[in-house]
């Protein structure tokens, strides 16, 4: 797994990994974090009550990120799927993890949402272009106002 993502992530590359990094050893952990490229942001996953003592691997640990990947897109970023998210009324994607690919057939027809848990990618990290070509064929969020009021005035 190592290999696979350094085979796509470069050294300077941002990468938010979205929880359940390690099970149970922080040692192995820490000897696969010096070998990963990229700067790593980390989502608390439910097997990553001992992460926080290997901050120093990463550029911020947290419960979740609302991040802006160009001016008009928002992602927000958590272990968990969530049926709301923050923006999701305003066209956020949402990106999870924990399901091991097993939300798969509710996320497609549930709005911008996706698994990108490697264990259903080929053991390859996602890339943004990936998502994005993923979120373009997604329905629309349920509650997503700000589209829906722009199709009723056309």
């Amino acid at each position: 797994m190592i290999e696979l993502w350094n085979g796509v992530v470069g050294r300077d590359d941002t990468v938010y990994h979205l929880g359940d990094f390690a099970w149970r050893s922080t040692q192995r952990a820490e000897e696969i974090l010096k070998r990963l490229h990229g700067k790593k942001y980390l989502c608390l996953g439910s097997h990553d009550k001992d992460m926080p003592k290997l901050v120093r691997y990463f550029e911020e640990i947290r419960e979740s990120f609302l991040i802006n990947v160009s001016n008009t897109q928002q992602v927000f970023l958590n272990h968990y799927l969530h049926k709301i998210w923050p923006k999701s009324h305003y066209g956020s994607w949402h990106l999870f993890g924990h399901s091991h690919g097993r939300m798969d057939n509710y996320a497609s027809i549930e709005g911008k949402l996706l698994d990108v848990g490697v264990d259903s990618h080929f053991f390859y990290p996602w890339s943004l272009e990936e998502v994005a070509k993923v979120m373009g064929d997604r329905p629309l969020n349920f509650n997503d106002l700000r589209r829906r009021k722009t199709r009723r005035l056309k």
